[in-house]
């Protein structure tokens, strides 16, 4: 059996990650967006993240203090959830619950571990690993929850950029705190 595969981002609407000055969420979470993540990681998965990502999302952690925004009930979940980085990079003991560190082609490795899994796979961020794997066909889902702002030149983080070319078939949307719109799609290479 084959697990899925969610590719689950965050956007401005001009389709960046991040931005120099928006912030988390880039200012713009509210209670239903929070319940609605929270929700969606309480569902058992298994984390797969790059080593960029996990990285920046472990001294992000590590910086934070129990109550902040940093720490809202889903990222308490989803630091929890069985968790695989793949890298090259990292060695030994990573500072996160459930992590495991899977060396060699990022492709071939979650190839294998979707092939391995009893359950579905996520990926939050990671954007050069994700990339790779529309590339290969490997994800079934790409989640994209659009905040309503327009980064402009602050904007960091081209989600998609240098991507290979997908058809994109709208399996799920809807509006959060009556604002966010999230947009779950099955993508296909482009033919």
């Amino acid at each position: 059996m084959t697990a899925s595969y969610t590719f689950d981002i965050f956007s401005s609407f001009d389709g960046y990650s991040n931005s120099r000055s928006f912030g988390g969420y880039f200012g713009k979470q509210g209670p239903e967006f929070l319940e609605h993540r929270l929700a969606q990681f309480n569902e058992e998965q298994r984390l797969a993240l790059g080593a960029n990502t996990f990285r920046g999302m472990a001294a992000m952690l590590a910086a934070s203090s129990e109550g902040s925004e940093t720490r809202d009930p889903w990222v308490t979940r989803m630091r929890n959830l069985p968790t695989t980085v793949v890298s090259n990079t990292l060695e030994g003991t990573l500072d996160w619950p459930d992590a495991t560190v899977l060396n060699g082609d990022p492709v071939e490795a979650i190839a294998r571990l979707k092939k391995e899994s009893d359950i579905p796979l996520r990926s939050h961020g990671s954007l050069t690993l994700n990339r790779a794997l529309l590339a290969a066909g490997l994800v079934d889902r790409v989640q994209v929850t659009i905040f309503p702002v327009i980064t402009g030149k602050g904007g960091l983080g081209r989600i998609f950029e240098d991507a290979t070319e997908l058809d994109l078939e709208l399996i799920e949307s809807q509006t959060l705190d009556g604002h966010t719109q999230e947009l779950i799609y099955r993508p296909t290479l482009h033919t």
